[in-house]
């Protein structure tokens, strides 16, 4: 079976892990500090701080932004985006996305801005970043802050500027993810502000950590200065997001080399469409997604049943999109979103790993070949 995806940990994360448990700090603790300050620094942004999901950084982003009106998003997302602005009291404004990437379209942004929208939400879809350059220049114009949804774009760039850079970033590092840790996700940001209330808001409200309560003459001194959550990253989580960190450009050049195979040996198929590295992009394939040019969700997910027969073991990103999901086709009266809808009826995700094996890629060329000529 070639895997869907594979985190690529080995002897040196086993290293850190165990350097932690001698230790016996398992809880936040000295590593977090230091994943925080490489990981700000790798990004280009002032300060970072640890997390224990994507999810929870966007609604801490949210909140600490103090957004409670409309936030716009593509609905071509996992449902985690939309859930956290919801949870933080904010509603969500479901927008199109382009077809040839899967990023939010800014053009269709500018149409749904109203009295109440007070931000921009793009994610990063599947490696590649959107055009931030056009987002920035609307959200300037109608003075709305953006919050970038970077979990499936860690290390990739436009015009040479990383993912959550432009703004505030939020990632994760769940194990499909191009830094893998089990559960985890960080929040990035150029505001000392936001900081230091999103790192309140993680830990109960509280402005220090245990760790660094311990330099206190009464440690166990601890004032909420606003109420809060439990969203901390663990110790050992952070011990190896460092190691995965001082990996992730080689590991992306790798899933960019898997990529590249895919496209010289699918290119020349009639029945699909490739995913596309835009002008000033580099995208690092955190997901390779085909589209059937016929979009029609029986036939693609025929396709998919054929290919996990031979042992490929593809997927669907994502269908039903969040707009036509139970909760929210109930709750909100949404406009119809055709590239989404239609995206969502076409997409095939391929395996995608950065430890990949040249013989793993051409079993799935070779299996969807034969799949496309069975349906």
């Amino acid at each position: 079976m070639v895997k869907l995806c594979l985190p690529d940990v080995g002897k040196e994360e086993v290293e850190k892990i165990t350097e932690v448990i001698n230790s016996k700090w398992l809880a936040h603790g000295s590593y977090n500090k230091e994943f925080e300050e490489k990981f700000a620094e790798y990004i280009g942004v002032k300060y970072a701080v640890t997390l224990n999901s994507c999810t929870s950084a966007i609604q801490l982003a949210i909140e600490s932004h103090n957004i409670t009106k409309e936030v716009i998003l593509p609905s071509f997302t996992f449902v985690a985006s939309a859930n956290a602005v919801i949870k933080s009291g904010a509603k969500p404004v479901f927008v199109d996305v382009e077809y040839e990437t899967g990023n939010i379209n800014p053009e269709k942004i500018e149409e749904v801005i109203t009295k109440n929208t007070q931000a921009i939400m793009p994610v990063h879809y599947a490696g590649q970043v959107c055009d931030m350059k056009r987002i920035m220049e609307i959200a300037k114009k109608n003075n709305l802050l953006v919050i970038e949804d970077s979990a499936e774009t860690i290390g990739g760039t436009h015009y040479g500027k990383q993912a959550g850079s432009f703004s505030t970033g939020c990632f994760s590092f769940f194990p499909t993810k191009n830094i893998a840790i089990g559960e985890g996700g960080i929040l990035t940001t150029n505001n000392e502000e936001i900081a230091k209330t999103v790192k309140a808001l993680s830990a109960h409200g509280i402005s220090k950590h245990t760790l660094e309560r311990e330099k206190q003459d009464k440690n166990w001194y601890r004032d909420a200065y606003i109420p809060g959550y439990n969203y901390r990253m663990p110790h050992l989580s952070a011990a190896i997001g460092i190691v995965q960190l001082a990996k992730l450009d080689k590991m992306n050049e790798m899933r960019r080399k898997v990529a590249e195979l895919y496209r010289k040996e699918l290119s020349s198929l009639d029945k699909i469409n490739l995913p596309i590295e835009k002008n000033n992009n580099k995208h690092v394939y955190q997901m390779y997604v085909i589209k059937l040019k016929d979009s029609n969700a029986e036939k693609r997910d025929q396709l998919v049943q054929k290919l996990r027969e031979k042992d490929i073991e593809a997927s669907v990103h994502f269908s039903p999109p969040i707009h036509l999901q139970t909760y929210y086709k109930n709750r909100f009266n949404h406009r119809k979103l055709p590239i989404t809808e239609n995206l969502a009826d076409s997409s095939i995700t391929l395996p995608m790993y950065s430890s990949m094996f040249e013989e793993d890629s051409i079993k799935v060329v070779d299996a969807l070949k034969s799949s496309l000529k069975e349906i």
